[in-house]
Order: structure tokens, then sequence, then C-alpha cells
């Protein structure tokens, strides 16, 4: 896996790493859902394609898990697959997943908010993502 979580009081830290910077931003969007559920278990029925700006990197991310979360919060939906691509502070994406249901995916805690706190984005050769989310 490309992530792990970290304590934190009332919330939920993340690290998240790839090759890239598109693949540490999907990792990054996959913890945020396996804390919600299990991500093994979310069929790519449906896709979402998701296009955000942002002033700097931090931003670009924080608007990213945002855009991620207003599906579920709008219409149910969990992702457990993403295509990231990045140009400059610009991200284009698709986010494969399904309607959760309860017979299927297992209930785990609803992620309310992504937020700025502890946040960091360090590249040398590789990608480490630091955030925490709101729960």
């Amino acid at each position: 896996m490309g992530f792990q979580f970290f304590d934190h009081t009332a919330d939920v830290g993340i690290k998240a790493w790839g090759k890239t910077l598109e693949e540490a931003f999907e990792n990054s969007a996959l913890a945020v859902f396996e804390i919600m559920t299990d991500t093994s278990k979310i069929e790519p029925k449906v896709s979402v394609d998701i296009e955000v700006d942002g002033y700097d990197l931090e931003n670009l991310l924080y608007r990213w898990i945002e855009s991620l979360l207003f599906y579920y919060d709008t219409e149910l939906l969990i992702f457990g697959r993403f295509q990231v691509k990045i140009d400059g502070l610009k991200l284009k994406a698709k986010a494969f997943g399904e309607r959760f249901d309860e017979t299927k995916h297992e209930r785990r805690t609803v992620v309310k908010a992504m937020t700025y706190h502890e946040m960091s984005i360090k590249t040398n050769g590789n990608v480490e993502i630091t955030f925490v989310v709101d729960i």
C-alpha cells in the first residue's frame, strides 16, 4: 500500500507516498476512502471526472480530497481507484467506484472534511504527503 495512518487527537493523520506526484495524490485519496470502508471491495461501476486548480500544491491536494468527499456527501459514492494527471497546479482525474451499499461495504468512520493541519508535500525522488482529515 502507498499509505499509512498515524494517531492524531480526534482526527486521522495520513502519510501517503508514490514515485510521482500523481501516484502520491492517488494514494492520498485511497487512504481517505480506506478510513470509511474496505476499498478492496469497491467495484469500479461508475467513474467521475474531476478537475481542480490550486494556488500551490497543498491547496491542490486540499481541493482534490474535498472534491471526492463532495461525491460521498451528495451521492454516497465511494472510490477505490484513481487516475490523476497534474500539470503545474491543475489536476485532472478520474475516480472509479460505486454507491455505498451497507450489505456489501463495511461501515467505518466517515471523513467529514480535509484539513490543512500538519499538511506537507515532500519531493526527494519519491513524493511523500502528510495531512490530517476531520472525522
